[in-house]
């Protein structure tokens, strides 16, 4: 578990930022979902 985590910190400092393309995704989910903020 400890190993999968330090993977997933190492992943998420590579890619701080979402690119546009990802987060209109995230939101056209979201939206789908009908979890509109």
């Amino acid at each position: 578990m400890a190993n999968k985590d330090q993977s997933n910190k190492k992943a998420k400092t590579n890619q701080p930022k979402l690119t546009t393309k990802q987060k209109k995704e995230k939101k056209a989910a979201k939206a789908a979902k009908g979890d509109r903020s």
